[in-house]
């Protein structure tokens, strides 16, 4: 990990506010972990009364993040990472799963949350021999601050592989997503990849409800359909077979969610190209 005792003991304290649910430990509750409140549980168990697959989409989710980064690594020759929205550590987190194909591999992680950062300093650790990792406190909306970090440990001039797994729901219309993505995408080298999914209406409108209680309780989930999603893509090419049902893309014989039907997932996702 990439920063010294210095920076660690310059930063700020940060207000955790736990009365309010947060991304990433809704989603850490939803696959199984411990990092979290109350406020965090309650949102995840009302979105299950509504939406009962919603553990289910977190989690085919996960591994569609696996198998993005293993086709990065592997077929894709890509030796670096920027990580947003990274989430509480599930293993195998980013670096791991890259490392094992390629170990000079180099991540960057950035997320919002306070209690992300606490855990990702301890744990998203490169092993001695392998590629450094590094992690800031960022937001999706904030590519100055995720791009000046990334150009500390990452070559700019080689392509990089930008992860933006279950974050743009999570950022409202009005902050216009897509224009956030395009900002980030269009500073990225020829020859890097955007790996993006995003919670999709299109198949369990009940998704709506969530979101409305999600508001509720001072968050955001915004529901898209297909054709907003493939907007993210927009002036990149993609990759075989294009956007889908996390659980179809590329599955391997690993993944116990291949089968799921659309409704039971509800993500859709892909991995692009730049040109």
């Amino acid at each position: 990990m990439i920063e010294s005792s210095n920076q660690a003991a310059d930063r700020e304290p940060v207000e955790l506010h736990p009365e309010r649910p947060h991304p990433a430990r809704v989603y850490d509750y939803l696959l199984g972990g411990n990092t979290n409140f109350a406020s965090d549980r309650a949102a995840a168990e009302a979105g299950l009364t509504v939406n009962e697959g919603a553990r289910t989409t977190a989690r085919s989710n996960r591994e569609f993040l696996r198998r993005a980064v293993t086709f990065l690594a592997r077929d894709a020759g890509v030796r670096q990472f920027v990580d947003v929205g990274t989430g509480l550590p599930t293993a195998p987190n980013v670096h791991e799963t890259a490392h094992a194909i390629a170990p000079e591999s180099r991540v960057v992680y950035t997320d919002n949350d306070p209690i992300v950062a606490a855990h990702a300093r301890a744990l998203l650790t490169s092993e001695p021999g392998t590629g450094p990792t590094s992690y800031l406190e960022a937001d999706l909306r904030d590519p100055e601050t995720i791009l000046a970090q990334a150009h500390q440990l990452l070559d700019f001039t080689q392509p990089i592989g930008l992860l933006l797994i279950a974050v743009t729901h999570h950022v409202d219309d009005e902050d216009d997503p897509h224009a956030v993505v395009a900002d980030l995408v269009g500073r990225l080298p020829s020859g890097s990849y955007l790996a993006l999914s995003q919670i999709t209406d299109e198949f369990r409108p009940e998704w709506h409800e969530v979101s409305k209680d999600f508001a509720r309780r001072g968050g955001v989930l915004r529901p898209r359909p297909r054709a907003s999603i493939e907007r993210f893509f927009t002036g990149l090419e993609l990759v075989e077979p294009g956007l889908q049902v996390v659980n179809r893309w590329r599955p391997d014989d690993t993944d116990v969610y291949r089968d799921l039907d659309e409704g039971g997932v509800s993500v859709l996702g892909a991995v692009a190209r730049k040109p």
